[in-house]
């Protein structure tokens, strides 16, 4: 595999992330409407919104991508930064992409002042887990959640 570079997204960039984005809700199962996949890609390009987002590109193709939100916490000064989505295309799966965007991650929330990064996977996303349990810690805790 040649060398990684993993970057901001910018206005440009929507045609890459979009087929990324779309296989991301295929792995979960899942469905939104345009309007809200709209509204997604408006956020992240808002630097007054707390969300933001990088694709990591090898060969002048967009391989992966990571979504992140900073937000308050009751527990420190500092925001805590929540990665939501995390995804790597098949081919590029197992070669550290993964890795370098959560670490992309890690260091752009540093930067931003925030104290630290967290996210949720599905029980059987046991490859992700693999690589999670090897780069950050497993808390313990569970979700529960109610829509609204």
């Amino acid at each position: 595999m040649s060398q990684i570079d993993i970057r901001q997204v910018t206005s440009g960039d929507h045609a890459a992330w979009l087929p990324l984005w779309q296989a991301y809700l295929r792995f979960y199962k899942t469905e939104l409407p345009e309007v809200v996949t709209h509204s997604t890609w408006q956020r992240m390009l808002d630097p007054h919104e707390p969300t933001h987002a990088a694709l990591a590109w090898a060969d002048g193709k967009a391989v992966g991508m990571v979504h992140f939100i900073y937000h308050r916490s009751n527990w420190a000064i500092e925001n805590s930064c929540y990665l939501q989505d995390l995804l790597v295309v098949p081919e590029t799966r197992g070669t550290g992409v993964g890795r370098q965007l959560i670490e992309f991650v890690y260091t752009t929330a540093k930067a931003d002042g925030c104290n630290k990064v967290h996210w949720l996977t599905h029980e059987t996303n046991a490859t992700a887990i693999q690589l999670y349990e090897r780069i950050a810690e497993r808390p313990g805790f569970i979700q529960f959640r109610k829509a609204i």
